[in-house]
């Protein structure tokens, strides 16, 4: 099994498309003066995280993979990630695109009632063809 951290410490993990961040996202770690979360989910003020930046507080942003391969009965793609939602925070949408599919199927989502909180999930995808998450 080939498993990838992606920490952000350096730039973005090879997961993410290329090393720079798609408009509406920024590169932050909790000592950037731009309030919660102060810290990364270990608790740690100097690690880096994504965070939506202030700017898109009532608009939407997006945040897509590299290209996965097919998943099958040996190779199964799970992702697990950390997220911080705030008072005012909408809602956060993980979605599933096929390379073959114009559309994004959403495979998980949360909203806004655990404030103020790092969450963990863990989403396990299948798919008999490439895709983007």
């Amino acid at each position: 099994s080939s498993c990838e951290k992606c920490d952000f410490e350096t730039d973005l993990c090879k997961a993410l498309h290329e090393s720079y961040l798609q408009p509406g996202w920024i590169r932050r770690n909790g000592r950037s003066g731009m309030g919660p979360p102060y810290s990364d989910h270990n608790g740690n003020d100097s690690a880096y995280f994504l965070s939506l930046s202030p700017e898109m507080r009532s608009s939407s942003a997006t945040l897509r993979t590299n290209v996965f391969l097919p998943t099958d009965k040996e190779h199964v793609c799970q992702i697990t990630f950390h997220y911080w939602i705030s008072q005012m925070s909408g809602t956060l949408v993980v979605g599933l695109q096929k390379l073959s599919e114009d559309t994004i199927t959403n495979i998980w989502q949360v909203s806004g009632e655990l404030q103020n909180q790092w969450k963990a999930n863990t989403i396990t995808i299948n798919s008999t063809e490439k895709y983007e998450v």
